[in-house]
């Protein structure tokens, strides 16, 4: 394999006709990388130009403007603004900087009022104008499109085509990144602009600037997943990895430093914060090994709790210091009193 799949993704959004073509193509590409590119996903052109113009003024301000929304600032909503190096991946500093979105949730909303964590308002900034408006209506579209393929995966699971929605994702977490990578001698300095990583939940639907980056991790070798035209590049995470038993991937990938300054646009559609993510019963347990070893030599499958709770033990590694004034039982509160995870 030296090049992702690419699934049409118009009929799903049509919401007519047969399914069965899409959903054999989602599940090949699911089955064989865990990574495929999406055409016909019907988001706004013009809504995606304007992010990254907008984004682009944001990141080109500087730092002491940009700190007025500092992810310190939002609590445990974990919001807002990080500067290069504020993010760890395998506790290693990332050579990027970037902006946390989440569903914009008020005071007055229960799960805001007991301070559950990644929960709350959005931290916009005060310029560039029209930001906070094209990021809200850009996660619109992106739910809608998540939706919609997680249509396709369960009809390729033998479920009905909306079980996601009536049972996972009924209230789903969504979170949204928006990261720039600054230029820079490849192998500078020996960091990544991500290292090798797996995502935590469902669905990942990527938008770039039309620079590559991204490398994935396939069977027969690491691969660019180079821009293709409008197309977005989706990608499983570790609970799909766990619902199906190993049968669909959530594959290891990495960005590089390379020597263009460059964006990137990650949205997460997650199951509800306080799902139990399971082995789906229609799927065959697999024969003993038949799943593979996966990267990092961890398994998802002896995780048991919530979904919120894997995030945020996920999160919080990411972000320690964070973490160590906002969630009880962190990493990285237990690293601060001595313990070694």
């Amino acid at each position: 394999m030296n090049r992702l799949p690419v699934v049409d993704a118009g009929p799903l959004l049509e919401g007519a006709g047969d399914l069965v073509d899409t959903a054999l193509a989602v599940d090949e590409a699911c089955r064989e990388v865990g990574f495929f590119y999406v055409t016909g996903h019907g988001v706004d052109p013009s809504l995606r130009a304007g992010l990254d113009d907008l984004a682009r003024r944001f990141f080109a301000l500087g730092a002491d403007e940009k700190s007025r929304i500092a992810m310190a600032r939002a609590g445990p909503a974990w919001r807002g603004w990080f500067p290069v190096g504020g993010e760890l991946t395998a506790g290693v500093p990332d050579a990027k900087e970037g902006l946390y979105f989440g569903s914009e949730l008020g005071p007055e909303d229960p799960r805001v009022a007991a301070g559950r964590p990644l929960h709350g308002a959005n931290l916009f900034p005060r310029r560039p104008a029209g930001l906070r408006d094209a990021v809200l209506a850009y996660m619109d579209q992106m739910a809608r499109l998540g939706q919609a393929i997680l249509g396709a995966v369960a009809v390729a699971l033998g479920l009905d085509r909306h079980w996601f929605g009536d049972h996972l994702t009924a209230d789903p977490t969504l979170l949204f990144r928006i990261f720039r990578y600054p230029p820079g001698a490849p192998d500078h300095d020996g960091r990544w602009g991500v290292a090798e990583h797996t995502d935590y939940g469902l669905l990942t639907l990527l938008g770039t600037d039309g620079h590559g980056g991204l490398e994935v991790r396939t069977p027969g070798g690491w691969i660019g997943a180079p821009p293709l035209g409008d197309a977005l590049v989706c990608n499983l995470g570790d609970m799909l990895e766990r619902l199906t038993g190993g049968r669909y991937r959530s594959t290891a990938h990495r960005v590089p430093v390379t020597g263009e300054d460059r964006l990137s646009f990650p949205f997460f559609l997650d199951p509800s914060w306080d799902a139990v993510v399971e082995r789906l019963p229609v799927v065959p347990r697999p024969p003993d090994g038949a799943a593979g070893e996966r990267w990092d030599h961890a398994s998802v499958h002896g995780f048991s709790g919530t979904y919120g709770e894997y995030l945020v033990d996920k999160v919080a590694r990411v972000f320690p210091d964070l973490a160590r004034g906002t969630v009880p039982g962190s990493p990285g509160q237990r690293r601060s009193a001595g313990s070694s995870a």
